[in-house]
């Protein structure tokens, strides 16, 4: 039987003009996929279907050796024909070849998502990533820096009231933090760094920093590696739609900075 479906706008971005929506219609034709089975089957698959969807996803933590790690994922339904692009000490996102034209669209599918600061790296979904490393090289500590940054950025005025997000990971003091604005709140959560875990937090759904956000078996030994586990491994692998990733790795010395295309 055909009902309608409401996901909080806080929740996920099944909206309009900062208004709760309806996914309404029957199965055949929202889901056509879905065929058989009760209403309640059918229903859960739904559900699990919205809420493997996250959006963009950051990530602090730490390798199971003690090497900090801030990584960063693109997962996109509206343009995901982008790429991961490292330059020096700088990772970009930037439209693929042949899709330049996306960015007269939105002009918020572009930005540097890492960035380094002495012994911290900084990964976020947007242009918010340039400020927090310059508050951080002006001597302000995390909290501080991300607080300001998102406060001052504020989300992105996009179709969807997109969260700003933003990770980092200070190698010095062993020091991970995430944070969001989002049209309803700002919230970031400094913690320390523990091996083996690697904690996230995304645009949406799980988009409130939370020590219940973790991957709890987070063995990347590299840059290369780090990218690839956020795209498909551990409870990464369960989230759609992945674009691309990048990440920075903490080699005792500095950073080993890697990209990868999903």
């Amino acid at each position: 039987m055909p009902f309608p479906i409401y996901i909080d706008r806080t929740g996920f971005p099944g909206r309009e003009n900062g208004k709760q929506t309806a996914l309404s219609g029957g199965f055949p034709t929202v889901f056509p996929n879905l065929s058989g089975g009760s209403s309640a089957e059918q229903f859960n698959t739904i559900i699990r279907r919205f809420f493997m969807y996250l959006g963009r996803i950051v990530a602090a933590g730490m390798t199971a050796k003690g090497k900090p790690v801030a990584a960063y994922r693109v997962s996109s339904r509206s343009f995901p024909n982008r790429t991961a692009n490292l330059v020096g000490e700088t990772i970009s996102i930037i439209p693929r070849k042949g899709f330049e034209s996306d960015l007269s669209r939105n002009p918020y599918i572009a930005y540097n998502c890492v960035r380094l600061c002495g012994t911290t790296a900084v990964a976020t979904n947007g242009s918010h990533t340039d400020p927090i490393v310059e508050k951080l090289m002006a001597g302000m500590n995390l909290r501080d820096a991300f607080t300001l940054s998102l406060l001052a950025m504020d989300y992105e005025h996009d179709s969807l009231d997109t969260p700003r997000i933003a990770a980092a990971v200070d190698a010095k003091n062993g020091q991970g933090a995430l944070g969001i604005v989002r049209k309803d709140a700002v919230l970031v959560n400094v913690f320390d760094l523990e091996p083996g875990k690697l904690r996230y937090l995304s645009t949406y759904v799980r988009n409130t920093p939370s020590a219940d956000q973790v991957d709890t078996g987070f063995d990347a030994a590299c840059g290369a590696c780090a990218c690839a586990y956020v795209i498909g491994q551990g409870v990464f692998a369960e989230f759609e739609n992945p674009v691309c990733s990048a990440a920075a790795v903490w080699t005792g010395e500095g950073y080993h900075l890697a990209v990868q295309d999903a």
